[in-house]
């Protein structure tokens, strides 16, 4: 038999509060859940709030597939006012004339960052760059050249509000696209400049804020739920005693014509590892049994 470890193992969806970086709410939990083993699956702002993804246990080892999925986000973007850090937390540094500013032009706008675009990553972004984070550069008045990045955004749409100077924003994008930045570079778009205020995490790939608890409420999901995303496929005991011992297969072991990665689950639907292609093989990319 496969043996399975007793320490507490899994996912939590996280509601992430307002004036909590991602980092006190990992911390947070290393007290519900007893343990100091807890990772994130992507940082979100101190004052953005909603989906943060956290693995316990075992299961941080694979928040490294969940971080790459896609995302979704809704904010506020208010124009004719620039700040510091592209959001409303920042110093203004600029001030525009936009009160002529149409839906339809900023809808138009908007199809301007569609598709695969690059990004430059903010000065108060996490990124490091010669050892350090961006931000921690920014805090010591310091702006240095950033590699920009390809991201991809799948909708941005935009709906006026009572004030004609914000705009409700609703984004589908892959994983490392800057919001902020959306903000601020359509904003510039339009001639003038934006930021943005009150962002939303509302999706990480087919978790959706309706499953988000409070940190008081949280509940601990299995690594198979975690890892519902991804193609499973389930093995019989024989495999699930190679696969806990790391051993490569050919490809068609799987019996699937799907491609990887692949979260392989014991006939209880329990996640023994996940697998992914070598060539014409499948390796492992994280096994949590022992054998």
């Amino acid at each position: 038999m496969v043996k399975r470890t007793e320490d507490p193992t899994g996912f939590a969806i996280v509601d992430k509060p307002a004036g909590l970086t991602s980092h006190d709410v990992v911390a947070e939990a290393r007290k519900i859940f007893g343990t100091r083993k807890i990772g994130h699956s992507g940082t979100l702002d101190p004052d953005a709030t909603g989906v943060l993804i956290l693995g316990v246990g075992r299961a941080t080892r694979l928040l490294q597939f969940l971080t790459s999925l896609p995302k979704s986000y809704r904010g506020e973007i208010v124009f004719g006012k620039e700040t510091s850090t592209l959001d409303s937390s920042g110093e203004v540094v600029s001030v525009h004339d936009m009160g002529d500013l149409k839906p339809s032009d900023v809808r138009k706008a908007t199809q301007l960052f569609l598709g695969e675009i690059e990004q430059t990553p903010p000065m108060v972004s996490a990124v490091r760059v010669g050892g350090k984070r961006l931000y921690e550069l920014a805090r010591d008045g310091k702006e240095v050249d950033r590699p920009s990045r390809q991201v991809r955004v799948d909708s941005f749409e935009v709906e006026p509000t009572a004030n004609p100077l914000i705009y409700e924003a609703d984004i589908n994008c892959s994983s490392g696209t800057y919001i902020r930045s959306l903000a601020a570079d359509l904003g510039s778009a339009l001639g003038g400049g934006a930021h943005l205020r009150n962002l939303r995490r509302t999706r990480i790939g087919s978790f959706a804020e309706s499953e988000a608890l409070p940190l008081d409420e949280v509940k601990l999901r299995t690594s198979a739920e975690g890892m519902r995303d991804f193609f499973t496929v389930e093995i019989d005991e024989d495999t699930a005693k190679e696969v806990s011992h790391g051993r490569v297969f050919p490809k068609e072991h799987l019996k699937t014509e799907s491609e990887g990665p692949w979260a392989l689950i014991d006939r209880n639907g329990e996640l023994l590892a996940v697998y992914k292609e070598h060539g014409d093989r499948i390796k492992p990319a994280v096994v949590i049994v022992d054998p």
